[in-house]
């Protein structure tokens, strides 16, 4: 049966129905004539926080992996050959990510390695990736993972740095330039929270106070308490990820601050609404343009790609979507197209092919990767959105 085929009949019974983006992008992977046959199976490691306190990360990663590694076999792989996808849970754990990477590489003789859901697993995994010669594909956000260029990191989120810049040019928009920051004490935390600090005086922005908040920590009513007393003060921004920027949010609220709020991206899940509640109203954050597929205009280039990830993403777990998963889909595209340019599952062409990427259109945005840029993305490429009545506005960066 022609691969087309073989895909269509695949991809019927997998859905119901796949969004036409989906069956082109697949389609590429596969169809005759555009694929030089692989010397062998892709096998890919995966290592995500699917439990512990980074699960709403991980939790979409791991079944974005699962649910497109199925996809694409069930359409006959890269090149004839199957994809096999090695999965690990680190529960947050950054040793135990990092053992589970030496086993990946040491054990199962992967060619590539996606995941990290966190900055701390991430850093935690670089040094054996390295040591092994073998590309890694981040899921986390820390401009530190990428920066300087290491010849096999790669990563797919937006950076820190470009979540800062992103705030406070809205904040400068608003004349609101005088700011605290409040940050978690965790890796990606204190990462966001250095490059704020350092991108500050550039754009005009003073940060008058500091408070910070432990991942173990369920009441932070009294730095929040410290910041409302601080006089002067125009709003207030939020640096860290998992369920601590939701018991900020809540506190916030509790303390009767006042100030407008802003949160990373970091939070770019309807699970941190959830678990602020009713105190997530008005928050802003910047995140990917998944979380806003709908709203784009149907001229953006990205809006068929997003639609098709998030229709597929519903249909298969029930849950919405967030940006956490998109990143894992982007993680694994970029890793199958790069084996399907280079002909190849050798670790070395690999990566090679994958720094080669240009204008690839993705979840997160438009990916030209290169060898001074293992994340390949620009500022364009966040939206600024407002939490309001329990979904996401996209929110005009041209006025206030």
């Amino acid at each position: 049966m022609p691969a087309f085929r073989r895909f269509y009949a695949a991809a019927s019974a997998w859905t119901g129905r796949v969004a036409v983006a989906t069956v082109a992008v697949i389609l590429a992977l596969v169809t005759p004539g555009t694929v030089r046959p692989a010397v062998a199976e892709l096998r890919i490691g995966a290592v995500v926080s699917a439990t512990g306190p980074a699960e709403y990360l991980g939790d979409p990663e791991k079944r974005t992996l699962e649910i497109y590694v199925e996809a694409l076999n069930a359409a006959g792989g890269v090149g004839g050959e199957p994809i096999r996808l090695m999965l690990h849970d680190d529960g947050g754990d950054p040793e135990t990510a990092r053992r589970l990477a030496a086993r990946l590489i040491a054990d199962d003789k992967v060619s590539v390695v996606i995941g990290g859901t966190t900055t701390a697993t991430s850093l935690a995994m670089v040094p054996v990736i390295e040591a092994a010669q073998v590309p890694f594909v981040s899921l986390a956000g820390a401009a530190q993972i990428v920066e300087p260029v290491r010849k096999w990191v790669f990563k797919t989120p937006h950076t820190d740095r470009m979540a800062c810049e992103k705030i406070f040019a809205d904040l400068v928009r608003r004349r609101l330039t005088t700011i605290a920051i409040v940050s978690g004490t965790d890796a990606f935390g204190r990462a966001m929270r250095d490059q704020c600090v350092k991108l500050a005086p550039a754009m005009g922005i003073t940060i008058a106070h500091e408070e910070t908040y432990g991942p173990a920590d369920t009441d932070v009513t009294a730095q929040l308490a410290a910041v409302k007393r601080k006089s002067g003060l125009k709003a207030v921004v939020v640096a860290g990820h998992g369920q601590g920027p939701a018991i900020v949010t809540r506190a916030y609220r509790q303390v009767g601050v006042g100030l407008p709020l802003y949160q990373s991206h970091g939070v770019a899940s309807k699970q941190f609404i959830a678990l602020a509640g009713p105190a997530a109203e008005g928050v802003r954050l910047p995140a990917a343009a998944l979380l806003v597929a709908d709203k784009l205009p149907d001229g953006d280039p990205q809006k068929p790609v997003l639609r098709a990830y998030a229709d597929t993403f519903r249909q298969k777990t029930g849950q919405p979507v967030s940006a956490f998963g998109g990143h894992a889909y982007d993680g694994l595209m970029l890793v199958v197209e790069a084996a399907r340019r280079a002909g190849s599952v050798e670790p070395a062409r690999l990566r090679d092919e994958i720094e080669r990427t240009r204008g690839h259109i993705g979840t997160g945005g438009v990916v030209t990767m290169s060898p001074t840029d293992h994340t390949g993305l620009d500022l364009s490429a966040l939206r600024l959105l407002e939490i309001r009545k329990g979904d996401w506005v996209l929110i005009s960066e041209q006025g206030s």
